[in-house]
């Protein structure tokens, strides 16, 4: 299909689009390593990614920092300093602007410019990729570095148009701030953006009064500033601790235990989840203290019970405490946040079960829940994301035939390894759907690593296009199903499976077989010359001499 001539589009090799940990090394790795003439878009004003858009009250990285960093660049990791483990959305943002300073990167964006179609056109070979300013360009590859929670989620309420105050969505947070001391706030939703707003403003504001659906099961973070002796280890080993990080389970830093809490005894396995606990970290409580939290119920219910203790110690008022200890299995993403179980000790606090008492609408003065009116200043939407495939899909996109990527994905998502769909040449994805389930920077990098060696072997090879084949994807898939399977993440309803946005394909998004397994994979492709599992200018390709 070609919508555009080709006379009238800015010819370019790639176009990358996206600003964030993906976009900017996406962009320095096909520019700067292989030579390719790139133009990159994002819809913010500068770089950043989700980190540009989400300035909310408390937001910061629940990973620790020695791992949700870049590592292609051994003296940009000695060289960069973070101040703490978890480190505030600022700084976060600060070490990416650092990034794209000392690269260069800036010059190949455009940014505050919407990608609103990507069209391939099949005479010509290329992708047409067509922005809200009216431009055209015609590029041979294209990377989607589109970002995996960064489409935002924004219900909308009966009776919004009529409520006199203030609403904000935390991942739209106003850049100039937002002076909320002395004002009574109310905050949708308790995911890990809402348990961050949360807590940070409890001590601010005149009352705060939170609307919770679902109860989650949240471990404490325990900031505090980076162990100079891990930076230590780490500069002393640098290569190998990148490659053990990358060929782990979750990519996320740590130890991971070898231990199966199943077959635990009792009163030595509630000691080490309560010594992990104190040591804080969500993902470090789900697979630092025992291999199996995941996949065992008997392991899961171990875990929260240690976890249940803690709220019930801690809150003070018992029917509190029942609305905060969920019924769910520990399965979904794993949250961590200081003091938030404390900040329901406070007299400014309200805690409003929406399952049992449903928002009806907004009202002029604030919140109709069951048959309650709370009055409200201000409303904080923390209602996630459209993740994982939400901002691919706002995207117009066509492939073969003029066959549209929201066609294809309409029942549900499929790709290959994360990072191409059958139909789609030469179109890759970083942390695509059907990726794993992971710590992303790292993950990020290693994918566009695999992006570059696969669009090296096209060049290298002769060929127009690259692609996985029809039958490649859905074997992907069904492994991804198979891994998913084997947990207990299906289990329970949350973005993970898409059930947190009406009409969303309620389905699994992600390859649940660990980082290690994966880099074997990609490994594998990379050795088999791109053959076997990919059509070569829509044919079976053949391993490059």
């Amino acid at each position: 299909m070609s919508s555009v001539a080709n006379s009238e589009a800015i010819e370019i090799d790639a176009v990358v689009i996206g600003g964030g940990f993906a976009g900017l090394y996406s962009v320095h790795k096909l520019r700067d390593d292989l030579g390719l003439s790139v133009q990159a878009f994002d819809n913010a004003g500068d770089v950043g990614g989700t980190w540009y858009w989400n300035r909310y009250p408390g937001a910061r990285s629940d990973t620790e920092v020695n791992a949700y960093c870049y590592f292609f660049d051994r003296d940009l990791y000695e060289s960069w300093k973070w101040s703490e483990r978890y480190p505030r959305q600022s700084e976060i943002l600060g070490y990416l602007s650092h990034v794209a300073d000392r690269y260069d990167l800036r010059r190949s964006y455009q940014f505050n410019t919407q990608v609103q179609s990507v069209v391939f056109d099949e005479e010509n070979e290329r992708w047409q990729i067509s922005t809200d300013r009216g431009q055209v360009f015609s590029a041979k590859f294209l990377i989607e570095a589109v970002g995996l929670l960064s489409a935002t989620n924004r219900p909308e309420f009966p009776g919004q148009e009529d409520f006199r105050g203030e609403i904000y969505h935390t991942a739209r947070w106003p850049h100039e701030g937002v002076d909320l001391s002395g004002k009574r706030v109310g905050v949708i939703g308790t995911g890990s953006s809402g348990i961050q707003v949360i807590s940070e403003l409890a001590p601010v504001v005149e009352h705060l009064t939170v609307f919770q659906r679902t109860p989650q099961w949240v471990v404490p973070s325990r900031h505090r500033p980076i162990d100079p002796a891990l930076m230590q280890r780490i500069k002393d080993d640098y290569e190998g601790y990148h490659h053990d990080l990358l060929y782990s389970v979750t990519a996320f830093g740590f130890p991971e235990s070898a231990d199966s809490a199943e077959e635990a005894d009792p009163e030595e396995r509630r000691a080490r989840f309560a010594e992990t606990y104190e040591d804080g970290g969500g993902f470090q409580y789900m697979f630092k203290a025992y291999n199996d939290v995941g996949t065992s119920l008997v392991a899961n219910k171990a875990a929260t019970d240690v976890i249940e203790e803690k709220i019930r110690s801690t809150v003070t008022d018992s029917a509190v405490a029942d609305l905060l200890v969920p019924t769910e299995i520990y399965a979904k993403r794993p949250l961590c946040c200081d003091e938030y179980y404390e900040t329901y000790n406070r007299e400014n606090v309200s805690l409003v079960n929406v399952k049992a008492n449903p928002i009806i609408k907004l009202t002029e003065n604030g919140i109709l829940a069951g048959n309650d009116e709370y009055e409200l200043d201000v409303i904080v939407l923390a209602t996630g994301f459209d993740a994982v495939s939400g901002n691919q899909l706002r995207i117009e996109q066509r492939g073969r035939g003029g066959v549209s990527l929201q066609d294809k994905w309409h029942e549900r998502t499929s790709t290959y390894m994360g990072v191409m769909t059958a139909g789609f040449p030469n179109m890759y994805m970083v942390y695509g759907p059907m990726g794993p389930f992971t710590n992303q920077p790292p993950v990020h990098e290693a994918q566009v690593n695999w992006i570059a060696d696969a669009i090296q072997h096209t060049i290298d090879a002769g060929a127009s296009t690259l692609e996985a084949s029809p039958q490649a994807e859905a074997e992907w898939v069904e492994t991804c199903d198979a891994s998913a399977a084997l947990t207990l993440f299906p289990k329970v309803n949350s973005w993970i499976n898409g059930s947190n946005v009406p009409g969303k394909p309620v389905v699994n998004y992600f390859y649940m077989g660990g980082m290690a397994a994966y880099m074997d994979l990609m490994n594998a492709d990379r050795a088999n010359g791109f053959a076997d599992r990919y059509l070569t200018d829509g044919k079976p390709a053949t391993v490059l001499a």
